[in-house]
């Protein structure tokens, strides 16, 4: 079933000030004391729509709104994390993202006029328990099964079945994952 897009236009004064509450609190977030881990939750329970407890995210987080950000139980992202959420990105329970990780529902017309000024985003969906390696990207529309594995340098184009390891760019079938 495909995803819905849900449509925007960059400058409107409604995505101005949703995108300034936003990088407030990523500012808030970023500065933290590193040890200071209640105020680190407190920012992201503020920032995302919803959080599971046991919510772990390293410095140097990025997002576009955070509103449309749900993450499960048990949640962790390594530094340098940036989803960028004009469409909804749901992570599940127990699940691990490491450093450097990119998930993007933003698209943009391939037509050159008007690129700049309007987009698009589709909703991202990863499943419990999946662990996505260093430096991947994971593109819009895409869902992400429960227990799999995204190997590190990858770039998610197409949905992952559950109990699989993809790698690759684009990424593919490497194995299926048995209990």
């Amino acid at each position: 079933m495909d995803k819905e897009k849900v449509h925007y236009v960059r400058g409107t004064e409604e995505l101005k000030l949703k995108s300034i509450r936003a990088q407030k609190l990523i500012q808030q977030f970023n500065q933290c004391d590193v040890e200071d881990a209640e105020t680190k939750e407190n920012i992201i329970k503020e920032l995302f729509g919803t959080v599971g407890p046991g919510v772990s995210i390293e410095h140097n987080f990025h997002c576009d709104l955070g509103y449309n950000i749900h993450v499960g139980n048990n949640f962790y992202a390594g530094y340098n994390c940036t989803i960028l959420d004009m469409a909804e990105v749901r992570i599940g329970d127990d699940c691990m993202i490491a450093p450097n990780v990119g998930i993007y529902t933003a698209g943009h017309s391939i037509e050159p006029k008007d690129r700049n000024k309007s987009g698009y985003g589709i909703p991202i969906t990863i499943g419990n328990n999946v662990w996505i390696g260093g430096s991947c990207v994971i593109l819009p529309g895409v869902t992400i099964g429960d227990n799999s594995i995204v190997a590190a340098g990858s770039v998610v184009t197409k949905d992952v079945p559950e109990n699989t390891i993809v790698a690759g760019n684009p990424a593919k079938f490497l194995k299926a994952i048995s209990e």
